[in-house]
């Protein structure tokens, strides 16, 4: 298996405020739909293009938590979307850092409490 990862979700207490919160800050509309009895917002996807997707997902196992697992969404502008973070009551957690050739990383906190990474290749 070359890519192994293939989904995400993203643990929420309030999904009507986790999605106000990333489809404001991403501008983009996430698609609300149930999944083994627990509701979720869909990330937008497209097939044969690179990148994985996944969901803001609420439910008896789902727990959002600074802890653990970082998730990394691709982003044009992270200046951008940190000033979106701030104005949406995120917290910008690790500021705009350069990875060399790599790009640019930073994370912030969401509307539920997750720590959310973000990469930019310029």
């Amino acid at each position: 298996m070359v890519n192994p990862a293939s989904y995400f979700e993203i643990p929420v207490s309030d999904l009507d405020r986790a999605v106000q919160f990333y489809e404001t800050v991403f501008e983009y509309a996430l698609e609300r739909t149930i999944i083994d009895g627990n509701p979720m917002a869909l990330f937008p996807f497209q097939e044969n293009h690179s990148g994985i997707t996944g969901a803001l997902a609420k439910g008896d196992s789902y727990t959002p938590s600074k802890d653990g697992v970082r998730i990394y969404l691709s982003v044009d502008s992270i200046d951008t979307v940190l000033k979106k973070v701030v104005r949406s009551g995120g917290k910008v957690c690790y500021p705009k850092t350069s990875i060399g050739e790599l790009g640019w990383v930073a994370e912030f906190e969401d509307s539920e409490g997750n720590v959310i990474a973000l990469h930019s290749s310029h």
